[in-house]
């Protein structure tokens, strides 16, 4: 999804989003690109970097909360959904392969997608991705479509066994390599499907989350590195400022 159709896609998955839900000013403005005064709030919270937005006019964190079951919005706007080894061998069985040959020709197709997430590197990111419909093809990916796992009563027929990806929403991450070592970094995605932002003066309600998530976002980047190893994934690093973006 390029630049100018990604913020399109935000501004109106905004406006459906505030039809239903009550999105505050701040966090709409900031979804789309329209605060100048954001500072990055940075936590680390045992192997995880988190950054949180601050606005520094209003004085406010951008923080987070899982509204589910109102709420099903992530698999009902999914635009991909890459694939570990490791969901590889946790998924196939499940949906009834012996081989997992034969789970990855019928139900993955290749999917490249670019993540800006990193701040200043733009990553281009070549996975197996798991179809989220029947007929879907490479041309679909980056596309928000309903995931035909997710029932009428907003239940996922893969639980617990849904992809990684699926665990880590509404973060992104990423890896740095500090001192030596790599380092998992994390991010909030701010897609303007997801009526669980708020704003707050304090960090202590969010602190729950991200000790929940901390531990699922580093297993899912070492699951990630031992994909990538065994070249069942690729990733590409580019300076936003070379790419002209």
């Amino acid at each position: 999804m390029s630049g100018n159709t990604r913020e399109s896609y935000v501004e109106k998955a905004l406006q459906e989003l505030s039809r239903r839900w009550k999105v505050e000013p701040p966090v709409y403005d900031l979804h789309l690109g329209k605060r100048d005064d954001v500072k990055d709030t940075v936590i680390q919270i045992n192997d995880v970097v988190f950054h949180i937005p601050f606005l520094e006019r209003d004085s406010l964190y951008l923080l987070w909360k899982c509204l589910w079951p109102d709420c099903h919005n992530c698999c009902e706007h999914q635009a991909s959904l890459p694939l570990t080894k490791d969901d590889i061998i946790h998924i196939s069985p499940k949906l009834g392969y012996d081989r997992t040959s034969d789970f990855v020709n019928h139900e993955t197709i290749i999917s490249t997608r670019d993540d800006n997430s990193m701040g200043g590197l733009i990553t281009t990111i070549t996975m197996l991705s798991l179809k989220r419909k029947d007929q879907e093809n490479e041309s679909d990916t980056g596309q928000p479509c309903r995931c035909r796992f997710l029932s009428e009563t907003g239940s996922c027929s893969l639980h617990p066994d849904k992809p990684g990806v699926c665990w880590l929403y509404p973060f992104s991450s990423w890896i740095q390599i500090y001192e030596g070592r790599p380092q998992v970094h994390a991010s909030f995605q701010l897609t303007g499907d997801c009526p669980g932002f708020y704003t707050s003066r304090s960090l202590e309600s969010i602190k729950e989350v991200l000790e929940n998530y901390s531990k699922t976002i580093f297993d899912y980047n070492m699951s990630m590195i031992r994909t990538t190893r065994e070249s069942l994934g690729a990733s590409n690093w580019v300076e936003a400022e070379s790419a002209n973006l």
